[in-house]
């Protein structure tokens, strides 16, 4: 009669206990690893900055207008802040619609070609941008350095982030939201407003907030586009250049003079304190949206 075999904790058709548990370790290793390679380069360039523009900080930076390699900084922070809204206005708008129409209202075939184009678009170097805007806008439209020059091309730089963004966050949302506001006869404008564009609130605020920070921190296109200037902003959109902080940070630093390097060290400190307003601004609004919609459901 034969014998039926037995399995014993001692064969190895699975592994044992002890390599799980390494396995377990190891993989914990790698992610604690990878977070550090993340935050490392973070905390160093905010560390750095601060310890070089903290010492030698004057008050009156913010209040001064600039003088060149001297002065405040006043008409820089008044024209980032100026780029900033007008970009969160313009691409805000289109890379939003953008993204719902990819996630909610897009035929396959046709959503595969509109993600083909905001994929090249994204791998478009920032300073070819400006080149093309400078030669597109500047020249051939003889609209000279100007902020709707530099508005137009630095929202086209970030709508695909936001989309991107925004799209992902809309296909999180689960579809028993979607069946559950059908089931209750909500129209689907309306469905889509009140409950999947609220349920992904986060995640496009996240992307809005990305873009935000990218355009604020680049020196190639509005070097094209926005030129550069001592004075502060106008209601002019047109033949009018306009001051921006990473001009100030790019060009003084590689200045001779220890003012001109105070100068750029501000300048990147002020960019720096702008990133992470903008950062706890976006978290305080999300917690205070989700909070509101958990409270009405």
């Amino acid at each position: 009669m034969d014998q039926v075999k037995r399995t014993t904790p001692s064969d190895h058709s699975y592994p044992s206990t002890r390599r799980r548990r390494m396995t377990a370790v190891i993989f914990r290793g790698a992610t604690l690893l990878a977070l550090a390679l993340v935050v490392a380069p973070a905390l160093w360039l905010v560390i750095g900055v601060v310890a070089r523009a903290v010492p030698h900080w004057q008050w009156n930076v913010v209040t001064t207008l600039s003088q060149g390699t001297s002065g405040g900084l006043e008409n820089a922070i008044v024209g980032t802040l100026v780029l900033m809204a007008g970009v969160a206005v313009i691409a805000g708008s289109i890379g939003v619609l953008t993204g719902v129409r990819l996630a909610e209202l897009s035929r396959l075939r046709s959503g595969a070609w509109a993600r083909g184009a905001i994929d090249i678009l994204a791998g478009f170097p920032s300073i070819v941008l400006g080149y093309v805007g400078y030669v597109a806008l500047c020249v051939g439209l003889h609209w000279g350095f100007s902020l709707l020059a530099a508005l137009l091309i630095l929202s086209l730089m970030v709508v695909p982030y936001i989309a991107k963004s925004t799209e992902s966050a809309l296909r999180q949302v689960p579809t028993s939201y979607r069946e559950g506001a059908e089931a209750l006869g909500m129209p689907e404008g309306y469905a889509l407003r009140r409950v999947v564009i609220r349920s992904a609130l986060p995640g496009i605020v996240t992307g809005l907030l990305i873009a935000l920070s990218v355009a604020g921190g680049e020196t190639a296109p509005l070097l094209y586009t926005a030129g550069a200037t001592n004075n502060l902003p106008t209601f002019s959109l047109l033949h009018q250049p306009v001051a921006y902080l990473t001009y100030y940070v790019w060009t003084d630093y590689n200045q001779p003079s220890d003012v001109a390097h105070y100068v750029s060290n501000d300048a990147a400190l002020i960019l720096v304190v702008l990133v992470l307003t903008m950062l706890v601004v976006a978290r305080v609004i999300v917690a205070r949206t989700q909070r509101h919609a958990e409270g009405t459901r």
